[in-house]
Parts: structure tokens; sequence; C-alpha cells
């Protein structure tokens, strides 16, 4: 192979590695001028869920008891409404980051994160839904209603 013939496989590669470079140059550019956007707008169907939030410990009875409630209802009602758990004894400033006086604390909040009740110790599965309908969540009918 003559020498021109490296020399043109080098500026090519040359020419192949800027390419690669100003296309990630710029990528990072737009990416930074393009404001981001919200779940919402990249999926139609991604919305905002009122939220049940329960504050409480992994070793609390009464806490332990809503466990298995609180999960059914993350699934049975999934779409409606999200119910998150947060363990205040691993997660030490929850607790004083939510208000929580005793555990189990179950917080009610709005699509727009707005507490809008709070509930101190255990709260079984049909006071939440009740307490849901009461703040104006349209539940699905169930087959005893």
């Amino acid at each position: 192979m003559t020498h021109g013939k490296y020399v043109l496989k080098a500026l090519i590669v040359a020419a192949l590695f800027g390419a690669v470079a100003a296309t990630l140059v710029l990528k990072e550019r737009n990416s930074r001028d393009t404001p981001s956007r919200t779940a919402t707008e990249i999926d139609p169907l991604a919305r905002k869920l009122p939220k049940l939030l329960d504050l409480g410990a992994g070793k609390c009875i009464p806490c332990k008891k809503m466990a298995p409630i609180l999960e059914e209802l993350g699934e049975s009602y999934a779409g409606i409404f999200d119910v998150e758990f947060i363990d205040v004894w691993k997660n030490e400033g929850a607790g004083e980051q939510y208000g929580v006086r005793l555990i189990p604390t179950q917080i009610f909040y709005d699509a727009e994160a707005r507490e809008l009740f709070r509930h101190e110790g255990f709260m079984g599965r049909e006071d939440i839904l009740a307490k849901w309908k009461e703040l104006g969540v349209q539940l699905p009918k169930t087959e005893q209603e």
C-alpha cells in the first residue's frame, strides 16, 4: 500500500471522528436550549393523580396491618390514585418533614399535591375509599354496589 492510501484513510477516519464530535456537541446544545418536557407532554396518558401517603414503620403493629390494604389499593386503583408508603424509622427526616405526630399517619393529596385530609392511626380499606369519595375522587363502582 502506498503512502497516499495511508494518508487518505487517516483523513477519512479524522473526518468521521469530527462528524461524530460535531453531532454530540449539537445534540448537547439543543438539549440545553430546549425546555424539558413533562411526562404529560411526552405521554398524554400520563397524568398527575391524587395520592395517599402513608407514613409508618415496618415494625409498627398497626402499620403492618395496613401494609396489605395499601398494597391492594395501589393495585386495584392504579390510574385513579397513587399509594405511597414511607418508613419513618428508616427515613428519619420524613416524620419531621410531614409533621407526623404518631404512626401510622395517612395524608390524602389532590393531583396538585395539596394536602386535603390527614388521619392518624390505623385506617381500614373501606374508610380510605369512603374518604376518597368524600374528597371528590371518582372511584369505579364495585360488584357490591
